[in-house]
């Protein structure tokens, strides 16, 4: 513990790190001691004051694209630029509050050696500290992101959730080092699919292609995905947006006719299938990796994703970043659909292609692609497709593979 102790000393002396380290559980916990300890120097000081927190700021002008040298992978990292959170300020004070609650409730559990799910320290976190952490005093149902039922409870316990998110992040931030250094595992909602087998540590061999429809779920245990053994006679793989397309593909067996690997987050990425496609793609670095996702800006943000990561986790993002090529759907694919099956774009798509176009991660390809939706104000899904019949997207996948129509 002691040496943990000098080397935090030595990281809170050197304000020029821009990236999250991956520590061992005494490292975090003396990160946090030290923080307490500068925090407290400065209360019982002759001139004592409040300090606000120094973090490393998560914004689109303090984010930088890193374009690989070595390989073809880039990623977004956050340059030397810090932001604060202040209890002197009204609107800051609770989100000052809320990173010292967190990272108390962190040490806990690392100094009893358990990890905790998101989800199970929020309601921990509730508990100990509802004017912190929620709206609500009780929460009596499990948030689910992508079910709307029970709308008004469930709206305000997801806003308390993304609160929680956002100071993870802060914490992130303040210590430099990563979610899962602080015992905080991933909540995964990842499959995959198809010619894979996967194998922890002492545990038997999982054949991805004999898991049914489904596939097999990606565990939220980062640390296992790292230890992950993994064999393959792929020769691609294929990420998918949507869980129903995903679905389809794996009952048509279309790994079999495209020797593939499917892998989907069902929608918006989450970290752990994020490591877990990173992991192959270093293990298997001759394999292309080809996105299959809405031709509308939000699927090009979860591309992006992906391909460079988030702002919000720019710490973080050199590993989980691939580089991941666009397979469809784009606007060359927009003749093989009916005109009846286009969507206009809403609002939040015209605010998504407004921050996608701002950004410099954008490649000039893609930023011809959203420039087309945008002046059409029109977006395709995938399903669109099934107007050639419910076995067409195999065939379309096989096509584009075929003639290297990727970007």
């Amino acid at each position: 513990m002691e040496d943990a102790c000098k080397s935090a000393l030595n990281f809170f002396s050197d304000q020029q790190l821009c990236y999250a380290d991956i520590l061992t559980p005494p490292e975090v916990i003396a990160r946090i001691q030290v923080a307490v300890l500068n925090f407290l120097r400065i209360l019982t000081s002759p001139d004592p004051a409040i300090s606000d927190l120094p973090l490393v700021a998560r914004s689109s002008s303090n984010s930088r694209l890193s374009r690989g040298l070595v390989t073809q992978t880039s990623w977004i990292f956050l340059t030397r630029s810090f932001c604060t959170r202040s209890l002197l300020r009204p609107n800051a004070a609770k989100a000052f509050i809320r990173v010292w609650k967190v990272m108390a409730m962190c040490s806990e559990i690392l100094g009893q050696g358990k990890r905790v799910t998101q989800r199970e320290l929020f309601y921990k976190l509730l508990c100990d500290s509802p004017e912190y952490f929620s709206s609500q005093s009780q929460v009596n149902r499990t948030i689910q992101g992508q079910v709307l039922q029970y709308q008004t409870q469930i709206y305000h316990n997801l806003l308390s959730l993304v609160k929680l998110i956002c100071v993870y992040a802060d914490v992130v931030a303040l210590l430099r080092c990563s979610r899962y250094s602080l015992g905080i595992m991933a909540s995964s909602r990842g499959l995959v699919a198809g010619r894979l087998l996967l194998q922890e540590p002492n545990q038997e061999v999982v054949d991805c292609a004999a898991c049914g429809f489904s596939g097999h779920a990606i565990t939220g245990d980062l640390n296992s995905i790292d230890k992950l053994m993994m064999k393959t006679d792929a020769r691609y793989i294929i990420v998918v947006e949507k869980h129903a397309i995903y679905q389809r593909l794996v009952e048509d067996h279309v790994f079999n006719q495209i020797p593939s690997i499917l892998i989907t987050a069902k929608g918006y990425p989450d970290i752990a299938t994020r490591l877990l496609l990173h992991r192959l793609s270093r293990a298997f670095p001759d394999l292309p990796i080809l996105a299959l996702v809405d031709w509308n800006p939000a699927g090009l943000a979860i591309l992006c994703t992906f391909k460079f990561g988030s702002i919000g986790m720019g710490l973080e993002a050199y590993r989980y970043a691939c580089n991941v090529k666009w397979l469809g759907m784009r606007a060359d694919d927009i003749e093989l659909i009916p005109a009846e099956a286009l969507v206009p774009l809403k609002p939040k798509d015209i605010q998504i292609a407004k921050s996608l176009m701002s950004s410099d991660m954008l490649q000039e390809s893609y930023r011809e692609e959203l420039t087309l939706m945008v002046e059409s104000g029109q977006r395709a899904e995938i399903e669109a497709l099934y107007c050639h019949g419910y076995d067409y997207l195999g065939k379309f996948i096989a096509k584009k593979i075929v003639q290297a129509n990727y970007i």
